[in-house]
């Protein structure tokens, strides 16, 4: 004996369940368009990246983050702003300061 036809969502919510037919789909318009806003926070406005640290610099990282009483990131940061200024490109700084414009 075959199956029945599965009832499809549309059928449901209508409170009746056709026979084997495709659902007619049903677009609902509110008149609202959503406005995007300008990102905010740092995790919406950057990029995520992934840094792979041996246990012993990872360890060494995070003690001086407490002995500090800072942040890992910004230890990073400022290890990357180092860098930037030893290569003699622009510092994070202007970086983002010509961004934000």
């Amino acid at each position: 004996m075959p199956k029945p036809p599965r009832p499809s969502l549309a059928s449901i919510v209508a409170g009746t369940v056709p026979p084997a037919r495709s659902a007619d789909i049903v677009q609902l318009d509110t008149g609202h368009v959503p406005v995007r806003k300008a990102p905010s926070t740092l995790k919406e406005r950057a990029r995520q990246m992934s840094v792979y640290l041996e246990p012993p610099v990872y360890d060494q990282l995070r003690d001086l983050a407490h002995t500090e009483r800072t942040k890992m990131h910004a230890l990073m940061l400022e290890a990357l702003d180092l860098l930037f200024k030893q290569r003699g490109t622009m510092p994070i700084e202007r970086l983002n300061e010509t961004n934000h414009r």
